[in-house]
């Protein structure tokens, strides 16, 4: 099973030779494939050859281009994902609005619910207590947006009352980055299982090629929020965008079992799949800390 993140930051040329991808630059390395889940090519000054991304494509490697500020800007997307993909879509567009709607209730109840933990364990009662009530009001689709209304409270409790998403500083910049990670490994698992990422539960952005990766990730910010908050960071350079990268190497309980966060998404990804064309919600597995 693929577990490594390749983060590839030198000017260098990247081939294919007897099933390792080998990186030509100062020095010579190879790393086999069947190891990389995500390649991350943060120098735009790095090539690749056609042979190595068929091949990257072939084991569903998920690959990611940066902009010469070392900021995610593309990602390498296959056609096909899974043998099946035309009867998964058709499928995916007949989820009916009533387990839709519960599935990403249950959803956001859950990433209310990690916010609170994490709240708590910080000693913020009165906001953890808030939050709880949030999450018995959650309704059918949020419709009151019980997400938006902790939102608030959350990353003010964090970050100050003068804190807000929508501004540009570090915290943000780190916040944003991280969730790219996590996006990107939903993106994956989602097409890799042979559905459309532009097909959302709630998330309808006509301009969001990603709207169902959207939707599912939202419990797993949080493991974003702890390290952004650990991390306090002054500065957003190199160094900590790599540290945020090992967020997918970190432990979790799911299924009855400690697994990392990749194979963690991986797990909660195909639970969704199978709730959604069951109709059931109980078939969800969520993660929980170790």
């Amino acid at each position: 099973m693929s577990w490594r993140t390749v983060i590839i930051t030198m000017r260098c040329k990247l081939d294919l030779k007897m099933g390792y991808m080998v990186v030509r630059g100062e020095e010579t390395r190879r790393i086999y494939l069947d190891e990389i889940a995500m390649l991350m090519i943060e120098n735009p000054a790095v090539s690749l050859t056609g042979c190595l991304l068929e091949a990257l494509i072939e084991k569903k490697v998920r690959v990611i281009f940066c902009d010469g500020k070392r900021s995610p800007m593309a990602e390498l997307a296959p056609y096909y994902g899974s043998y099946d993909c035309s009867r998964k879509i058709r499928v995916q567009q007949e989820w009916n609005d009533d387990i839709r709607g519960a599935v990403w209730t249950d959803i956001i109840s859950e990433k209310i619910k990690n916010q609170c933990i994490f709240l708590s364990e910080l000693g913020k009662e009165r906001e953890t207590s808030l939050l709880k009530t949030y999450i018995g009001q959650v309704e059918l689709y949020d419709a009151t947006n019980r997400e938006g209304h902790a939102a608030k409270v959350y990353f003010n409790a964090l970050f100050g009352t003068d804190f807000t998403r929508t501004e540009d500083n570090v915290t943000n910049a780190a916040l944003n980055y991280g969730y790219t990670i996590i996006l990107s490994a939903f993106n994956r698992e989602i097409t890799s299982c042979g559905y459309l990422t532009q097909l959302g539960l709630c998330h309808c952005n006509l301009f969001n090629y990603y709207n169902l990766s959207c939707d599912l990730m939202e419990p797993f910010r949080i493991l974003v929020d702890r390290k952004v908050f650990d991390g306090r960071y002054t500065v957003f350079s190199a160094a900590e965008k790599h540290a945020l990268w090992g967020i997918l190497n970190e432990t979790v309980y799911i299924a009855d079992s400690q697994q990392t966060v990749l194979n963690g998404i991986r797990i909660y990804t195909r639970s969704i799949f199978d709730a959604l064309n069951e109709g059931d919600t109980s078939l969800i597995r969520f993660y929980r800390r170790i």
